[in-house]
């Protein structure tokens, strides 16, 4: 699978860079939160990396003044797994570089995305990303070179939180597993074992091999 860099022209479909940010008070931040043995895991906000100077500047820039969390994922990943989707655009920020699986909301045929739709993109350590609303992401993946990876993850606040009860009215309100969040699981992954909606189709696609 070829890797493509954020700076290359394919990425500007799936989201851009997020100039004029000072990052080093937050990934040293992030650096002090320790690492998963295995696995990954995931905090939709955590109160150290909000009291970072840059967060009130992700607020008002990135976000107009939106109320926003900061949180991280973080751990040891390689595979796609699932894809999954916001009524916003997402901020992304890494320690070390790291890998986003990305897809366009737009190629879902039927309640369904093929993975040969799906592009792999390097993203560079300490470079923020904006990835737009209808842009299928999931775990970051980690790069050979680096231990795991630690990514902030930026959203409106609330989002990945407790799922709203609602009675579905159609298709999509069913892929929906938390606030502002909508999924799509491969068959291999645990989340399609735990009823998440089977929704992507094709190799669950791993970096490593």
């Amino acid at each position: 699978m070829k890797i493509y860099s954020i700076y290359d022209e394919e990425f500007r479909f799936y989201g851009k860079v997020a100039e004029g940010y000072d990052t080093a008070e937050l990934i040293a931040a992030m650096k002090n939160i320790p690492m998963p043995a295995d696995g990954t895991d995931y905090r939709p906000a955590i109160a150290e990396l909000e009291a970072c100077g840059v967060f009130r500047e992700f607020r008002e820039r990135a976000y107009g003044g939106m109320p926003v969390q900061l949180g991280m994922c973080w751990g040891h990943n390689t595979k796609l797994n699932c894809l999954e989707y916001h009524r916003d655009s997402e901020v992304n920020l890494g320690t070390t570089d790291f890998i986003l699986l990305l897809a366009r909301r737009e190629e879902i045929e039927n309640g369904t995305l093929n993975t040969d739709k799906v592009l792999a993109f390097r993203v560079p350590a300490g470079v923020p990303v904006e990835v737009f609303a209808n842009s299928l992401h999931y775990a970051p993946c980690e790069v050979p070179e680096a231990d795991g990876f630690r990514v902030a993850v930026v959203l409106p606040k609330g989002t990945n939180t407790e799922r709203p009860e609602f009675e579905p009215k159609c298709e999509e309100d069913t892929w929906m597993t938390a606030r502002n969040k909508w999924l799509l699981a491969h068959p291999d992954s645990n989340e399609a074992k735990n009823g998440a909606h089977i929704g992507l189709r094709g190799i669950n696609i791993d970096i490593k091999e």
